[in-house]
């Protein structure tokens, strides 16, 4: 990673949605030609006394297909993230720096995975219950026993077990 900052090129990529395999999950029906922009860029900022830090900038921008929780339709819900990520030495500094930091701290790995974090946000950026404006087709609601078909044959209105004991207890 402190190369890709040093060098300063933004990695501009198209990433199919099957790439990332949790995000895939959480779409409505099959969609084999979704995919997912994005671009990552790195500097590097001077540190005073010390070595200088690397940070990346993430943008990511898409549109997905989710469920409607009310009609359980495909909605087309817009996912964007535009997020700063300073690199640190290892999870023991991680830790000791994340409550006063204000930026969000990955820790340097020899083999980064810049497109898991890609997917971890945009997993993050779902909306907890996704749902139109306007449903297209009215959703239908139902309590149940109304709705359970009575067979063929059947009373429509059972009389209630205890009825006879009821009538034991009026006075003669």
């Amino acid at each position: 990673m402190p190369a890709f900052a040093q060098a300063g090129e933004p990695l501009v990529e198209l990433t199919p949605l099957q790439n990332m395999e949790r995000l895939a999950q959480e779409i409505h029906g099959p969609a084999p030609d979704l995919a997912i922009n994005w671009r990552a860029t790195g500097e590097l900022r001077a540190r005073t006394g010390a070595e200088d830090d690397v940070w990346v900038h993430l943008e990511a921008k898409t549109s997905l297909p989710l469920t409607c929780q009310r009609c359980m339709g495909a909605v087309t819900t817009p996912l964007e993230i535009d997020q700063w990520y300073r690199f640190v030495a290892d999870e023991d500094v991680a830790m000791a720096e994340d409550d006063e930091s204000e930026e969000d701290l990955l820790v340097m790995e020899p083999q980064f995975d810049l497109l898991a974090v890609v997917e971890d946000e945009l997993l993050m950026a779902l909306p907890l219950v996704p749902m139109h404006e306007t449903c297209p087709v009215s959703p239908v609601f139902s309590t149940g026993e109304a709705d359970i078909a009575q067979p063929e044959g059947a009373a429509e209105v059972k009389p209630h077990p205890f009825a006879a004991l009821a009538q034991l207890k009026k006075p003669k």
